[in-house]
C-alpha cells in the first residue's frame, strides 16, 4: 500500500470550482446539523488543512452526527470505531493473522484504514488503545510486527468525546491531544434551528438520506488548492508570536507546541480558501486560536483557582499582542467583510 505524495494531489482547482465543492460539501452537512455553520465550516477546513479533528461537547448536541455527515458528504472509505474499555489496539491498527495455506502471516487492516475514521467516545478506551492513533495520525503509516503500512489521502480521524461525565474515562494525554489539529463544540442550537429540527428529525433521521457530493479525488484537489495559498512573511511571525506567547504566559504551565504552530498556519490557510481568498489574514489566525491552541495548553493551578479557562487566557493574549502592519498580498477575488476592515497598510479600521 504506497504512501501518496504532494505530486499525486493532483491538480489544484479554480477558485470558482473550489467554491463550488466547499459549499456542495457545507449545505450537503447542514441537511443534518442545523444552523451550526460556523462549525461545519471549520470541520470541513481541518480536513482541508490534513488534520484532524476533536469534537467535545454534552451529549445529544449531534458529536456523532457531524462526524459521520462529513463522512457521509464524500464518496470515500469511512470506518466508525465505538472506542470501549475492551477495545484493543490491534483492533484500530490490525493484526498479521497466520494463514495456513501459504504457511505465511497475511495482515488483515484495522478499522484506521480508511480515508475518514470517525472515532466514538474515544476517552473511554484505555490510554494503550488509545496510542494505537498516535503513529497513524502524525505519520500516517501504521507499524505493524516491524511492518509499515501507509494510510491513503485524504486521511482524517474525528474523535468525541463527552467531558461532562468523566467516570470510567481516559482523559487524552497531552501527547494525544497535541496530535488533534482543532477541538470544537458543536454547542445547543438556537430556537429556530431547534424547531426545524423536530420538524426534519422528529420521524426520520436525514442522515439516512445523505449522499456524497464529492470524491477522494475532488478533495486531494481541495487539498493541493489549500497547500498554494499565500501566507506573508508577517503573518507567519505573527503566527509565531502568538505560540510564543502561551509559551511565555505566567497563567499557563504548558504553552503550545511548534506543532502547534505549523497546524494553526495549514488551518489558516483552508480557512481562507474557503472565504474565497489567496491568502491568509490576521484575522484567520485569531479566529483559530481557540479551537487550534485552547486544547493544547494546561494553565497553572493559580489560574484554575481563579476560574480561568484556557479560552479566557488566550483572548487576553490576542487581545495583548500587537497585530502585524504589512498588507497582505493583494487578491484577484472580490474583497470579504473580513478583508474589509483592513486598510492599504494592514491596520484595522
Amino acid at each position: 500500500m504506497p504512501q501518496r505524495t504532494g505530486d499525486e494531489l493532483g491538480e489544484a482547482l479554480s477558485p470558482e470550482e473550489f467554491g463550488r465543492q466547499a459549499g456542495s460539501i457545507v449545505r450537503n452537512i447542514e441537511q443534518v446539523i442545523e444552523g451550526k455553520t460556523a462549525t461545519v465550516r471549520l470541520a470541513l477546513a481541518v480536513l482541508l488543512a490534513e488534520g484532524h479533528l476533536l469534537i467535545e461537547d454534552v451529549p445529544g448536541v449531534g458529536k456523532t452526527k457531524l462526524a459521520k455527515a462529513l463522512a457521509r458528504s464524500i464518496d470515500c472509505s469511512v470506518r466508525r470505531i465505538q472506542f470501549t474499555p475492551d477495545l484493543l489496539p490491534s483492533d484500530v491498527t490490525g493484526v498479521s493473522v497466520y494463514n495456513q495455506e501459504t504457511r505465511d502471516f497475511e495482515f488483515k487492516p484495522g478499522a484506521v484504514f480508511a480515508n475518514l475514521v470517525v472515532g466514538d467516545e474515544i476517552n473511554r478506551a484505555s490510554p494503550k488503545t488509545q496510542s494505537a492513533l498516535l503513529e497513524c495520525m502524525e505519520e500516517r503509516h501504521v507499524t505493524v510486527d516491524g511492518v509499515t503500512y501507509f494510510v491513503h489521502t485524504p486521511f482524517m480521524v474525528v474523535a468525541t468525546q463527552n467531558p461532562i461525565e468523566m467516570e470510567g474515562t481516559y482523559p487524552l494525554p497531552e501527547a494525544q491531544r497535541d496530535r488533534f489539529t482543532a477541538r470544537i463544540a458543536v454547542g445547543y442550537p438556537d430556537q429556530q434551528a431547534e424547531l426545524a429540527m423536530l420538524d426534519h428529525h422528529g420521524g426520520h433521521d436525514p442522515l439516512d438520506d445523505l449522499r456524497p457530493v464529492t470524491d477522494a479525488v475532488t478533495v486531494r484537489r481541495m487539498i493541493a488548492t489549500v497547500r498554494d495559498i499565500h501566507v506573508a512573511a508577517s503573518v507567519k511571525q505573527y503566527a509565531v508570536d502568538l505560540v510564543t506567547a502561551t509559551r511565555e504566559s505566567t497563567d499557563l504551565r504548558l504553552g503550545a507546541s511548534p506543532r502547534a504552530t505549523l497546524q494553526l498556519l495549514r488551518t489558516s490557510r483552508a480557512v481562507a480558501a474557503l472565504d474565497g481568498r489567496d491568502y491568509v489574514l490576521p484575522d484567520d489566525l485569531q479566529s483559530l486560536a481557540v479551537p487550534v491552541l485552547a486544547h493544547r495548553i494546561i494553565p497553572t493551578a493559580e489560574a484554575q483557582l481563579a476560574r480561568r479557562t484556557s479560552d479566557a487566557i488566550l483572548a487576553d493574549i490576542l487581545h495583548r499582542l500587537p497585530l502585524p502592519v504589512e498588507r497582505p498580498r493583494p487578491s484577484l477575488t472580490p474583497r470579504s467583510p473580513v478583508e474589509a476592515r483592513f486598510d492599504t497598510d494592514g491596520r484595522r479600521r
